[in-house]
């Protein structure tokens, strides 16, 4: 029963495991949650098809059902336009942020490795800007620097411009957690090394049960996020500009 319950961050992502069937890999879905008090717990885990927009929509309508009302502030996801999707007709009031992990190593995949760690510098000079006009000024420099040679990565940059900067509208003792789905991802690389060790030869059903335990057991190394003590400001709907409270 999720009556009552409040979560100002999500961490959203898919997480993929090989399993012994013709789907070859399992897509498990995965919500984490960070309460008002900045202690972080799984929202969702939950076996799904892929990272489909049907899929996470089941989901979330669940969540809606067992007494989830309240919406979060915000979603930080890796891109899937299946979430984005689903979460638009089930929380449209919720915020979303694109991953910059998912994001820098979507761009770079566009280009020769030679040219990657120059380029994975000008996308951090992004993403780490202090102000979104200095975030947009980098952005802009990085168009104008790579667009003629390497189009694809710009555009793969410039299709979502909004949602990767959708951070400055929150505390910036907060940023370092909501930039990324990292909470996701680093708990889930303990549990993808425990699994690989089966190589493939349990069932979706074994897997999901043991993602489920191993994430459990994760979990408990959890810490509140920086910055707890702001988390009711975000609830109050206090404007956020450039990381700082706007008291007018």
């Amino acid at each position: 029963d999720l009556t009552g319950e409040e979560y100002v961050y999500w961490w959203v992502d898919g997480v993929y495991f090989n399993v012994r069937s013709d789907d070859a890999r399992q897509c498990i879905l995965v919500i984490i949650g960070a309460k008002d008090t900045g202690e972080k717990e799984f929202v969702a885990i939950e076996d799904g098809y892929r990272e489909s927009e049907q899929s996470w929509y089941e989901v979330l309508l669940e969540l809606k059902h067992r007494g989830l009302t309240i919406a979060p502030k915000l979603a930080i996801e890796d891109g899937a336009m299946g979430f984005w999707t689903a979460l638009a007709k089930v929380y449209p009031e919720t915020r979303v942020q694109r991953c910059w992990v998912h994001k820098t190593a979507n761009v770079l995949n566009k280009v020769p490795k030679s040219v990657q760690p120059k380029m994975k510098k000008s996308l951090h000079e992004i993403r780490m800007a202090q102000t979104r006009g200095d975030a947009h000024r980098a952005f802009d420099l990085f168009v104008n620097k790579y667009e003629a040679k390497y189009p694809k990565a710009v555009k793969c940059l410039a299709k979502d411009r909004k949602e990767p900067l959708a951070f400055y509208d929150f505390p910036a003792e907060h940023w370092h957690h909501i930039r990324t789905t990292n909470p996701i991802e680093s708990t889930f690389a303990t549990v993808r090394l425990r699994t690989a060790k089966t190589r493939g030869c349990v069932s979706r059903a074994t897997i999901l049960a043991m993602v489920f335990k191993l994430g459990q057991s994760a979990a408990k190394r959890w810490q509140r996020i920086r910055g707890y003590r702001r988390l009711p400001e975000v609830i109050q709907g206090i404007k956020f500009i450039d990381g700082i409270a706007n008291e007018q």
